[in-house]
């Protein structure tokens, strides 16, 4: 039976009924025991999780879908799906006619339409898609059907920095300083 600690008062008379929980005490300095931190404050912390949206294999889409947030899809769309800055996902169920738009685009089920993806497309095994794929990079898996085209396009990559050197003014004039722009510049070279 749980016997309460000194320190601790009970949360009735009635020695019989549930235990308080009692806040986390700070152990003492020559304690080698263990702190057990209740269940309420573990339950409270935030919880971090990847969520993904999902569409259910019995749900059915006619016309436009849109989100800002990652897309898992076991259902049926038909129309235009357009997640510029995340990932759709086609689950085993899927079934897709419609022109794909999004960062990145994994597909498990069958797909009839263009695909652009600006970071990269993936097919897996039982992937059936009859359309054209644009995007940086592709993975078609052993197993899987493709019947289109594929223009792999350039990856972006960011333009060299721009070092922007300050030219001060001595003297008794008020002319401001003025930012010197120097595209080539480095921190290596010397001047």
């Amino acid at each position: 039976m749980w016997k309460p600690r000194p320190d601790e008062k009970p949360a009735s008379p009635n020695p019989s009924s549930q235990p308080a929980i009692a806040p986390p005490t700070a152990p003492a300095a020559n304690t080698t025991k263990e702190t057990r931190v209740p269940e309420q404050t573990k339950m409270s912390e935030p919880v971090r999780m990847e969520v993904a949206a999902h569409i259910g294999k019995s749900v059915v889409v006619k016309g436009e879908l849109s989100g800002s947030e990652d897309l898992y899809l076991d259902g049926e769309v038909e129309g235009t799906i357009e997640l510029r800055d995340h990932t759709l996902v086609v689950g085993p169920n899927g079934r897709i006619r419609a022109h794909i738009s999004a960062r990145e685009v994994i597909i498990h089920g069958k797909a009839e339409g263009n695909v652009t993806a600006s970071e990269r497309v993936e097919l897996k095994k039982s992937c059936v898609l009859s359309g054209d794929i644009r995007t940086s990079r592709i993975v078609i898996e052993d197993g899987a059907f493709f019947k289109g085209a594929v223009d792999l396009q350039k990856e972006s990559k960011p333009e060299p920095r721009k070092v922007f050197a300050v030219a001060a003014t001595t003297g008794q004039s008020n002319t401001a300083m003025a930012p010197v722009i120097s595209p080539q510049a480095s921190l290596l070279e010397h001047k």
